[in-house]
Formats: C-alpha cells, sequence, structure tokens
C-alpha cells in the first residue's frame, strides 16, 4: 500500500520534530557539563543519542516505503536553566508534547488505514510510556531533594549508570 501524502507530511514533521528534541537534550546536557553533573550529562547525552535514533526510526520507515525525507530547519534550543529539577521538569514536558504528537500520527494512520505505519507507531507508543516515565522520575526525586547537595551527587551518580543508547534501527520496525 503506498503512504498517503498527509501521513508522509505528518512523519516529516515527527522527524524533524526529534531531531529537534536530540538539540534540546544535547543543550541540557552542556548545562549539566558547565554544573560539573556529569551522570546527569550522560543521562542527557544518552537520551540525545535516543532522539537521534527515533528520527532514524522515521527516516527509514519513509524511506523503506518509498517516500521522501524532507530536512527543514531546526530551532535553537533553550540553553539555561536554574537547576537540575527545572531542567528535568521540562524535559517531561517536552515528553509529553512528543507522546501527543505521535498520537496524532496515530490517528491519521488509523483514519487512513495504514497498518504499516500503525505496526511502526506501537513501537513509539511503547517508547513513550517509557520516556515520560524516566524523566518523570528523576523530575520528581529532584523536586523530593531540594536543596540537599548529598542528595543531587547521589542523583547525579545514579545517572552516570544509564547504560547506551540501543543502536540505530536497521529498519523501521526492528526492536
Amino acid at each position: 500500500m503506498e503512504i498517503k501524502q498527509e501521513l508522509v507530511d505528518a512523519i516529516n514533521d515527527q522527524l524533524n520534530f526529534e531531531l529537534y528534541s536530540a538539540f534540546i537534550y544535547l543543550s541540557m546536557g552542556s548545562w549539566f557539563e558547565s554544573q560539573n553533573l556529569k551522570g546527569m550529562a550522560h543521562w542527557m547525552e544518552i537520551q540525545y543519542q535516543e532522539e537521534f535514533n527515533h528520527a532514524m526510526r522515521f527516516y527509514r520507515h519513509l524511506t523503506e516505503r518509498g517516500a521522501r525525507v524532507v530536512l527543514k530547519q531546526i530551532e535553537a534550543p533553550k540553553t539555561e536553566w536554574k537547576s537540575p529539577h527545572e531542567i528535568f521538569a521540562d524535559a517531561y514536558h517536552h515528553e509529553t508534547i512528543v507522546t501527543e504528537r505521535i498520537y496524532k500520527i496515530g490517528d491519521i494512520a488509523d483514519r487512513l488505514g495504514d497498518r504499516s505505519a500503525q505496526s511502526m507507531l506501537n513501537w513509539f507508543y511503547n517508547e513513550q510510556t517509557e520516556e515520560e516515565a524516566n524523566t518523570m522520575e528523576l523530575r520528581d526525586k529532584l523536586k523530593l531533594i531540594g536543596d540537599s547537595v548529598p542528595a543531587l551527587l547521589q542523583i547525579d551518580a545514579e545517572a552516570n549508570a544509564r547504560p547506551p543508547a540501543p543502536p540505530i534501527p536497521i529498519s523501521s520496525t526492528a526492536p
């Protein structure tokens, strides 16, 4: 089944938004580096890689179906925050936006009866549940500790243990 232009456009928009997301997380990582919070910087670098991989998953879906990927200018991300808690609050909020956007693509795929896109999007539905949970957990921990430097350093050490991002998928349906 040929992919409809409406769905191509929606996926292209999301692909570009995933690249923007990657820039956001890299900017957040840079802020953590400047604060000497290397563990949280590491966490954000892994998140950057994951967002880039998400963009590639959309890229592969379009190219596997003979559609054209259109890359657009990426907006500069925010660069300043007041605290680690503010960063993770922003990260959580951003992930809820990503989830809403992916659900809207799912609505288009459902309306068009595009089972291939629906199958690919199922992976994203599960991934977004994980993304929201991970950022919410760190946001909530950082709120709980307040101004406790020892607790902040403990959370920073925990964030440093985040494993690397999975490799870039070879197809849009790869696990």
